[in-house]
């Protein structure tokens, strides 16, 4: 009985001490930052390929300013220009590929013609010398084909919208697409890429 008593109180003291202990508290190791993850880098532009939306640098839409900024000056500044070219120029930039010209509107880049020595393509492959047959073929029913203003068929303008366009005359300044011009032969004569100007046939009218 007194062994039992002395063991009890061993163990009550025992007990005691380890209330009287401070467990110490597990510190929580610190959460690392989570890295705000970077913005995708953009999309290369292709110096190369006619778009909609411009060729290389040259974007439709920018000023005159900016244009000149990145192509040069008109590379014929003697030239004689349209009947109002504050209104409406059209030229070949210095450093703009070969044939390539650019009309400007109200001082801002609204089209870019690649011309017939121009070896510039667009982004489906398509350039000067190319068959209509072969675009027609390519687009499907996202091509409009209505007949040229002056030449007799196979001569045609192969017209692709890649926004804001109809089967009848655009007028939204937001609409971009691009305009085969196809002469006689059945073979395209020029390019034309940018907003509703392309749709123009005589310049700026």
């Amino acid at each position: 009985m007194i062994r039992f008593a002395a063991v009890s109180a061993v163990a009550l003291l025992t007990l005691a001490a380890c209330e009287r202990r401070d467990d110490p508290v597990a510190e929580t190791p610190p959460v690392a930052a989570t890295p705000s993850p970077e913005p995708a880098p953009p999309a290369p532009v292709d110096a190369t390929v006619l778009t909609s939306e411009g060729l290389g640098p040259a974007r439709i839409g920018m000023t005159r300013a900016e244009l000149v900024r990145v192509w040069g000056e008109d590379s014929q500044p003697d030239a004689v220009g349209g009947a109002d070219p504050e209104t409406c120029d059209e030229f070949h930039p210095v450093n703009a590929p070969t044939d390539v010209r650019v009309m400007i509107q109200n001082g801002v880049l609204t089209r870019i013609t690649a011309a017939r020595g121009a070896t510039t393509k667009t982004d489906r492959g398509f350039g000067v010398g190319a068959t209509g047959m072969a675009i027609k073929q390519a687009y499907g029913g996202a091509v409009f084909a209505q007949p040229h203003k002056y030449w007799p068929a196979p001569a045609e303008d192969l017209l692709v919208w890649s926004r804001g366009g109809s089967t009848a005359y655009v007028t939204d300044p937001a609409a971009r697409g691009v305009r085969y011009e196809v002469g006689t032969d059945g073979k395209v004569t020029m390019v034309h890429a940018g907003d509703p100007s392309i749709q123009l046939v005589e310049g700026c009218s």
